[in-house]
């Protein structure tokens, strides 16, 4: 018998033949692994490489917050800073959490295998709406995304992962993900429109792909926005 302490509780009776591990049952059961906080069988924690035997009681519990984690929990400890990639459907998140200064990798032509060998690579959270891809063997730590709409799915991120005081604004370019420093205006005036360079003297270039960024008239709404998930 196995319990899932999930978004309900919940018993069920897995069945098997030869000697499957804890980990390949939870996952059957359509559960990532990397939802799981802690497993205990018959009133002991185990990790995931635990197989199973014949009238087994498994308690598993889920991943509420990373800074609530159990000390047996089977999650390895997050690096710190804590870094993202987002699946190739989460463009619009991807974008937002760099808004916020978050290390945020993403393609939009990226596949499962490709994202799960950066994620292993630079040792990333995987961030995703299907289940199936946070089942890769490679991937460390994930999360799926409960909700289909932008601002909730950013809300999500910042409460499970902690990232309120993380977040520092402009400081990532939400196009490449590269590092945004000043840069004098004379550098960059060729990829100035007219009227900018008429109005605009402060300036702002990504060190990866050359995007000029300045304060023009959206930084006001997106500074709005930014401050919905944090207070300076």
């Amino acid at each position: 018998m196995i319990s899932f302490h999930l978004l309900v509780n919940s018993n069920i009776e897995y069945w098997f033949n030869g000697s499957p591990s804890i980990k390949d049952a939870i996952e059957a059961n359509g559960i990532p692994h990397t939802e799981v906080n802690e497993i205990i069988v018959n009133g002991a924690p185990v990790d995931f490489s635990y197989t199973l035997r014949r009238n087994d009681r498994a308690d598993v519990f889920p991943v509420v917050n990373i800074a609530s984690l159990s000390t047996d929990s089977v999650i390895p400890p997050l690096p710190n800073p804590v870094s993202f990639i987002a699946d190739v459907h989460l463009g619009k998140l991807a974008r937002e959490l760099r808004m916020l200064g978050i290390d945020t990798f993403y393609e939009n032509n990226w596949n499962d295998q490709q994202v799960a060998d950066i994620a292993q690579r630079e040792n990333c959270v995987v961030l995703t709406r299907d289940i199936g891809l946070l089942k890769h063997k490679k991937i460390k730590w994930g999360y799926w995304l409960r909700s289909q709409l932008i601002q909730e799915q950013l809300s999500e991120v910042i409460g499970r992962y902690n990232l309120a005081e993380s977040i520092h604004p402009f400081k990532r370019c939400i196009d490449c993900n590269g590092i945004i420093e000043p840069v004098e205006k004379e550098n960059i005036l060729l990829q100035l429109p007219p009227k900018t360079k008429e109005y605009f003297n402060e300036f702002y270039q990504c060190k990866g792909c050359g995007k000029v960024y300045w304060k023009g008239s959206h930084y006001e709404n997106m500074l709005k926005k930014i401050k919905t998930y944090y207070t300076d």
